[in-house]
């Protein structure tokens, strides 16, 4: 999981005479647009993103600006921009309250898909989504309402708990029920491919070319690619049809913006894929904030709307076991959609540590 993922959509604007020029603080003296603009970059000072160009950020400016109008909104406030080695995001005010804002963002080349990936879930499944306010899906922009409290602001609030986290997870993988008809049109978007099929191959790649291996643990993960295989040939033989995998399905990533209704976000690093493989971070979260005893319970509330489709429970379990393992492929492979020209050592480490984890690692579920 990242450690320094997005929070809700944000992404920023970039270079021209008019752009905002930037102290020392980070903050904008907004020349461009007459509004001040804080600027977090996180622990990534070395990433080269768009937001470098004042062009670029002109750019994006007038056509928030035209899309805000043709809503009925305009801006109020200062601005506030996330830019990361894998996206853009730029907070805009559009009213006195918290929640009056809307949230540009602009993916990472490797994650354009996300704009039309948002704005054909929203026509497939919108109960479960956001309906983006603008989408250019040939630059990767979208413009995107704000979507409510986050899950995890109500879970370290105390107003939600563990119950909240499995309602969620049960309406996650009904949205992924819903979708398993359009994955051929989910990869006709671009979103990347990890159908289990494809997983000796993507692992093959990750192995070769990661340069922070040692030479040991290498022959070590080459060795190990036969049991990869048998894991493969069995998830594939359970029957469960592909479909979106988010790979990164925190509580980071899930508003919550009424009681007992979820609506799932930032799909930058999803895939398409066995479906049960979303089902790693949140395991994972769960066990972090409840303890290991609550994973096999945000594990079956997972479940039990494949159930509904009439395979027995302790196969969809082994099922589950296998897709988590192999869900570490597509973290992986997730850590290297970024912008061209940002280095890429953090990732490369970063990425090492999933692959070595699908063997290293004892089972989650």
């Amino acid at each position: 999981m990242r450690s320094d993922t997005e929070t809700q959509p944000q992404t920023p604007t970039a270079d021209g005479p008019e752009a905002a020029a930037e102290d020392g603080t980070g903050t904008s003296t907004g020349i461009e647009t007459e509004q001040p603009i804080t600027v977090d970059r996180g622990r990534f000072t070395g990433a080269v993103t768009p937001w470098e160009s004042a062009g670029w950020r002109a750019e994006v400016l007038g056509w928030v600006r035209t899309h805000l109008a043709r809503h009925g909104l305009a801006e109020t406030g200062p601005r506030e921009a996330r830019v990361r080695p894998w996206s853009v995001l730029v907070r805009f005010r559009t009213g006195p309250g918290e929640r009056d804002a809307v949230w540009f963002k602009a993916s990472a080349p490797a994650a354009g898909f996300e704009a039309a990936l948002g704005e054909a879930l929203a026509t497939w499944v919108p109960e479960h989504v956001m309906t983006p306010l603008a989408v250019d899906a040939a630059r990767g922009w979208a413009l995107w309402p704000d979507g409510g409290p986050l899950l995890r602001g109500a879970l370290d609030r105390g107003e939600a708990g563990r119950a909240d986290w499995l309602t969620a997870v049960g309406q996650y993988a009904r949205m992924q029920r819903a979708l398993t008809p359009y994955a051929d049109r989910l990869t006709a978007l671009g979103v990347p491919g990890a159908r289990t099929a494809e997983l000796p191959e993507i692992f093959d790649h990750l192995v070769e070319t990661n340069p922070t291996l040692a030479a040991d643990t290498r022959r070590a993960l080459r060795a190990g690619r036969p049991r990869l295989l048998d894991w493969c040939a069995e998830l594939d033989a359970s029957g469960v049809p592909d479909s979106l995998d988010h790979c990164d399905l925190h509580d980071g990533q899930v508003l919550a913006p009424a009681a007992g209704r979820f609506t799932f976000f930032d799909w930058g690093d999803a895939a398409v894929a066995h479906p049960f493989a979303s089902l790693l971070v949140p395991a994972r979260d769960v066990r972090e904030r409840y303890g290991p005893e609550s994973v096999t319970a945000v594990r079956d509330a997972y479940l039990e709307p494949w159930a509904e489709l009439g395979t027995p429970l302790p196969e969809l379990r082994r099922a589950a076991t296998l897709a988590v393992r192999l869900a570490a492929l597509s973290r992986a492979v997730s850590w290297f959609r970024l912008f061209p020209g940002t280095p890429a050592d953090d990732c490369h480490e970063a990425s090492a540590y999933w692959v070595e984890a699908l063997f290293a690692e004892p089972d989650l579920l």
